[in-house]
């Protein structure tokens, strides 16, 4: 171990010490960003940068499992993303698909996709079921696999499955607008029965969240990092709910 990476170590444990367990959000979403310059600064391929920001995502779920957060929504893949080249989605779509069978093998975690199944590729679609069905019995961090995921397209297919599940009860349209409110629409959102999100992280220092989940982070705190995904630290983490906590206490009841 270097200079640098003890002085990290013994900050950490230091913020990790002050942090308040009582203040720490249940449900984490992640934007995972910032794979390609990580691998453009490192001298590596696009390819190794998804490969490298996969390879961080049980780290972090094991920071999670520490601090006693309970969801985690990870975005992976964005429904515009999938209209990148497929000399680039191709190789993307299997290093997603090792990462889901990584986190299906682990055993601790029950993995749920949120997106439109129907955009991906069979493979694809065939890996983030079986996750979940094997999966589904775990106790640990429920973790949303946000692949082809848009927010926009999360908020049109909700109101799609509202139409289509009141059609089939024979509820005419006058019955359903007397209905629909922000709870039924929430019923049909890919996290149904999930706590919205108390906190949002961003890597890589993009200041926006391009989409992710409009509907359940309305009262979201956001925490934007200058660190690529690969090169996200356990420190940095720290920071994010020590900034989270100093919010909840200030704008708190």
């Amino acid at each position: 171990m270097n200079l640098r990476d003890l002085v990290y170590g013994l900050y950490a444990r230091r913020v990790e010490g002050r942090l308040d367990h009582d203040q720490v959000p249940k449900h984490i979403g992640v934007i995972l960003d910032g794979n390609r310059r990580w691998a453009k600064a490192s001298g590596g391929t696009t390819a190794q940068g998804h490969r490298a920001g996969a390879d961080k995502i049980a780290e972090f779920l094991g920071w999670c499992a520490e601090t006693d957060v309970k969801v985690v929504t990870l975005w992976m893949l964005s429904t515009d993303n999938l209209a990148r080249p497929e000399e680039e989605l191709v190789p993307l779509l299997g290093i997603i698909e090792d990462a889901v069978r990584d986190l299906a093998a682990d055993g601790r975690w029950r993995v749920h996709h949120v997106g439109t199944l129907d955009l991906l590729p069979a493979r694809t679609q065939s890996v983030l079921k079986e996750a979940e069905q094997a999966t589904q019995d775990n106790t640990g961090i429920l973790v949303n696999i946000a692949v082809g995921y848009g927010g926009r397209q999360e908020i049109a297919d909700a109101v799609r499955s509202l139409l289509l599940d009141h059609a089939q009860k024979g509820t005419t349209f006058e019955e359903l607008a007397e209905l629909v409110d922000i709870d039924v629409i929430s019923e049909h959102l890919y996290t149904r029965g999930q706590p919205d999100p108390d906190l949002v992280i961003r890597t890589s220092g993009e200041q926006r969240l391009s989409g992710f989940m409009l509907w359940q982070s309305a009262h979201s705190e956001y925490y934007f990092c200058e660190v690529f995904w690969p090169a996200f630290r356990k420190v940095d983490f720290l920071r994010a709910l020590r900034d989270y906590a100093a919010r909840h206490r200030r704008y708190g009841g």
